[in-house]
């Protein structure tokens, strides 16, 4: 399958890099399992570069749509385990 993740064109190129690792890490939280800490440290990355709520809300919903993943649920579950392995 491929993918056409969002992306902003301001964005320079570690933080496409940092962007595209944490939708990578949603996908292999939720096809199969994913290190939670691994997870939490390309959720950060992520966060500091999408800081704003609203763009977070639209990339996120775009990206949902093109991968059939919430990463709303996904980053959830991660935020409430305690288990070492983040798996939907």
């Amino acid at each position: 399958m491929q993918i056409n993740y969002p992306i902003n064109p301001d964005w320079t190129t570690e933080e496409l890099i940092d962007v595209v690792e944490f939708y990578n890490q949603v996908a292999l939280a939720n096809e199969g399992g994913v290190d939670r800490e691994v997870f939490m440290d390309a959720y950060r990355a992520y966060k500091q570069i999408v800081t704003s709520k609203s763009e977070e809300k639209q990339l996120n919903a775009a990206h949902d749509e093109q991968t059939g993943y919430s990463t709303y649920r996904t980053v959830q579950a991660a935020l409430k385990s305690n288990s070492k392995i983040v798996k939907l």
